[in-house]
């Protein structure tokens, strides 16, 4: 281990339970007897309320599409400036770029931080063991002598801020706590060897947080891009209102200071505070996402002001998976990963200490927990009143999911307006697109997603660490 991964084992919370306030097992346990409940009521009774599970279900989807409209209303007000000059900022910017058998794409990844319109302190090509022929590309590319596993290059002769740090396979949390102290800037970004950066996008991370100083951690607007086959297109249609949606649930998120998502593939974090709260956890399956408990736990027990954010103008393509196969896997670890931070932060559930992320945003986050079981139930029984010919059900049913699809619609154009205002991207979110997904959604991808969290449950309750990985080819 690293002195990250010994820094970490120190300020870790699972390592120290705190007690935890009984509304936090009452939420934990309750919205599963509360589905249990729900869905013995199919067996129970001869109305509509025997699809209760799906109404609920319906219900809390509702809800929640109302609280990001009203949240993220501010948008409707926030015109993205074109190509602006952003204000000069001292702050030094180091990137780390953790690789793992990443070779088709390692040579664009690099073109993108090396290109932009405010160049990168320093840039550290983290190999995490690679077994492929990384090592070929980046010397070729870096005209670098491969360093010996566990050390660092000199900077390259041709790219002067780039270096080449060679690991031994041990996951990309272990490699971005190596890369952490090789770094010694002010603010940390965090990109996927899969992807892109918008030229200016260091220029606008430079600057928001020259001007938001209370900010220790950020993401950026990330479009998804699948290998162009059929499939991948396929894919990338539905990922890509998806991410729209999801974006302008952070930002929403954000308004009430209870934002915990920051993307892996293109974060930004002060030094100071990922180090104050001991880097990485390389036994989460989500480190990007578990990092996030911990600034917030930190901000509130040191009594300090820490926000986290999504920076509309700081943007990049990533590639996202174009099968069925690697978009489940991408799903399972990602739930998995969810429900282990979830676990390890029970005492944060419900508790005033915490403020509106308390009391708001990790109790909706315990019902996230069971939405995906919730949402495949629904559909299992609308199944069942198919197959046996309980007609009068499957009509009220359908007539729900109608009424559903056309507020989900409004909603998905609604989605793409602003986003379209808040980040200038207005050729890759066509309206009439957003409408047919909005339509196409519960009976195709919904269904995927919930399949691949509830996949997730499975990985999760037996106590898996592997990932999973997609064969990695270069989407265009």
């Amino acid at each position: 281990m690293n002195q990250l991964d010994v820094a970490f084992y120190r300020c870790s919370p699972r390592l120290a339970p705190r007690p935890a306030p009984l509304i936090s097992y009452i939420l934990t346990i309750g919205v599963t007897l509360l589905w249990l409940g729900l869905l013995s009521r199919a067996v129970a009774v001869n109305s509509l309320l025997a699809w209760s599970a799906g109404i609920v279900y319906v219900g809390y989807d509702t809800f929640l599409i109302v609280f990001i409209t009203l949240t993220s209303f501010p948008l409707v007000f926030k015109e993205k400036e074109t190509k602006k000059n952003p204000q000069s900022s001292n702050h030094t910017v180091g990137i780390i770029i953790p690789a793992y058998n990443e070779a088709p794409v390692l040579v664009r990844t690099l073109h993108s931080l090396l290109t932009q319109s405010v160049q990168a302190d320093k840039i550290i090509l983290a190999d995490d063991g690679s077994t492929d022929n990384t090592s070929d590309v980046l010397q070729e590319y870096l005209q670098l002598d491969k360093p010996q596993l566990g050390h660092i290059s000199s900077a390259s002769p041709v790219f002067p801020n780039v270096y080449w740090l060679r690991l031994s396979h041990a996951g990309k949390a272990h490699t971005l706590n190596h890369s952490l102290t090789h770094l010694h800037t002010d603010l940390v970004m965090t990109v996927d060897a899969d992807t892109r950066l918008d030229p200016i996008a260091i220029a606008e991370a430079k600057d928001y947080f020259n001007q938001h100083k209370e900010v220790v951690a950020a993401t950026g607007i990330l479009t998804p891009q699948c290998y162009p086959n059929v499939k991948g297109k396929i894919l990338e249609f539905f990922q890509r209102y998806e991410y729209v949606r999801n974006f302008i649930s952070r930002y929403s998120w954000m308004r009430v200071e209870s934002l915990l998502l920051i993307s892996g593939a293109l974060a930004l974090f002060k030094r100071d505070a990922l180090i104050a709260v001991g880097g990485f956890d390389h036994e989460c399956l989500v480190e990007d996402y578990e990092v996030i408990h911990r600034l917030h736990r930190y901000s509130v027990e040191h009594h300090l002001n820490w926000r986290t954010a999504v920076i509309g103008q700081v943007q990049a393509i990533t590639s996202s998976p174009s099968t069925v196969s690697s978009f489940l896997k991408q799903r399972r670890r990602w739930f998995a990963g969810f429900l282990q931070t979830q676990h390890w932060n029970l005492d944060m559930i419900g508790n005033p200490k915490f403020k509106l992320l308390g009391l708001i945003m990790m109790p909706i986050k315990t019902f996230d927990t069971h939405q995906p079981v919730y949402g495949l139930s629904a559909f299992a029984l609308l199944l069942w009143y198919l197959v046996s010919a309980q007609w009068p059900l499957v009509i009220g049913i359908l007539s729900i999911m109608l009424t559903k699809a056309v507020f989900d619609s409004i909603y998905h154009v609604w989605s793409v307006i602003l986003y379209r205002r808040w980040t200038g991207q207005k050729h890759t979110t066509p309206l009439f697109y957003a409408l047919l997904s909005s339509f196409l959604e519960p009976f195709s991808f919904q269904l995927l997603r919930h399949l691949g969290a509830t996949l997730g449950w499975l990985h999760f309750m037996t106590g898996q660490r592997q990932w999973g990985k997609e064969l990695r080819r270069e989407a265009s």
